[in-house]
């Protein structure tokens, strides 16, 4: 198999602001659609208004007033028609986060705001409910966690998640996904087996490196990558269907092929049934983060990323993405991961979108 160079000159046609595509390829809602969000002083004004309910370790927490909680998802692009994100803003403070630019609609600028400043929904329950009394959901695609994990720090105090599948585990013939970094969530795992019991649930645990050092660079606060996988294994255990969110996968540092052989060979081992992987794309809020986490982490690296994202799909980037993405399915291929979920129509080649950056 040709192994593309970063540098090498492209033989594809010329980038274009559509997505590439391809039967692994998942690219951000958006970097092909204009978000959905409320005008920018309404939630800036909620914000700015939101009452401090916590504060510690260096983050506040503010209670965020919701009317409503499951918000559609009207695009083409994504295989889902619904989302939920119980919180605003995610303290696992991974690097690479392209979701940074939701609290810009917040009038919160400094890239430090997503991982400080935590909008915390507690009317979320309440507002489910309301959301399940006006839609019918029944045979929808529901995703919980697009933009913020439902199971980070601030779960373990709030609850909401929990509170949101205390609901769900009363009702039937719903189809969810939620997609975590945290094996917080297998606190949950007996609510967890008894919402799937009435209903289609599948759990994406996003692993991005299976060695704790380099993982600790770029997910400062999310848990070791073991604690992950072992994460898995008992929502496998308890009946739970479970998989792998291998992204982003970020050019010369979590690309190796043995560490890519690895990481699979342990989630199948852990009895993940499927993974899913996306190459890194980067906003330019993102980019405020991402590159000086570069200078001083990856010093070499940080020029050939800024030739790589000089736009939104470089013909590096595409030749990278497609020769990468080959790569990790003969390899899901191998390790038996290739199992398709009804939120993922692989190998259709269609255009797909697994983790959204609205709320």
């Amino acid at each position: 198999m040709r192994q593309f160079s970063l540098f090498e000159p492209a033989t594809l046609p010329a980038s274009t602001s559509r997505p590439v595509e391809g039967a692994s390829s998942f690219v951000p809602l958006s970097a092909v659609a204009a978000p959905s969000v409320p005008p920018r002083g309404g939630i800036a004004r909620l914000a700015a208004d939101a009452a401090v309910v916590d504060s510690r370790r260096g983050v506040e927490y503010q209670d965020l007033p919701c009317r409503t909680l499951v918000s559609r998802c009207d695009s083409p692009w994504v295989p889902f028609e619904f989302q939920i994100n119980p919180y605003r803003g995610c303290e696992v403070a991974c690097t690479y986060c392209y979701a940074r630019y939701t609290h810009e609609f917040m009038e919160l600028a400094d890239w430090l705001d997503f991982e400080r400043k935590i909008f915390v929904k507690r009317g979320a329950r309440e507002a489910l409910l309301r959301d399940l009394r006006r839609l019918d959901l029944r045979g929808k695609r529901i995703a919980i966690g697009t933009a913020t994990d439902p199971y980070q720090p601030a779960e373990r105090s709030f609850r909401l998640t929990r509170a949101l599948l205390e609901v769900f585990a009363s009702r039937q013939n719903l189809s969810l996904s939620i997609t975590t970094k945290s094996d917080l969530v297998t606190r949950d795992v007996e609510l967890l087996a008894r919402v799937s019991e009435r209903n289609d649930l599948q759990v994406n645990l996003t692993i991005t490196s299976p060695h704790y050092a380099l993982s600790r660079r770029i997910e400062p606060r999310a848990p070791r990558p073991d604690k992950r996988l072992a994460a898995v294994r008992t929502l496998s255990e308890a009946g739970v269907r479970v998989g792998i969110f291998l992204m982003p996968v970020m050019p010369r540092i979590n690309d190796a092929p043995e560490d890519l052989e690895l990481l699979m060979r342990l989630a199948r081992e852990a009895g993940a049934s499927y993974l899913v992987s996306q190459v890194l794309f980067l906003r330019q809020s993102a980019k405020k983060r991402f590159f000086p986490f570069l200078a001083e982490e990856f010093p070499e690296l940080l020029p050939s990323y800024r030739r790589l994202y000089a736009g939104a799909q470089t013909e590096p980037l595409v030749a990278y993405t497609r020769g990468k993405m080959a790569e990790i399915a003969h390899l899901k291929q191998r390790h038996g991961l290739t199992d398709t979920r009804p939120n993922q129509r692989e190998g259709s080649g269609s255009r797909e979108q697994l983790v959204l950056a609205e709320l």
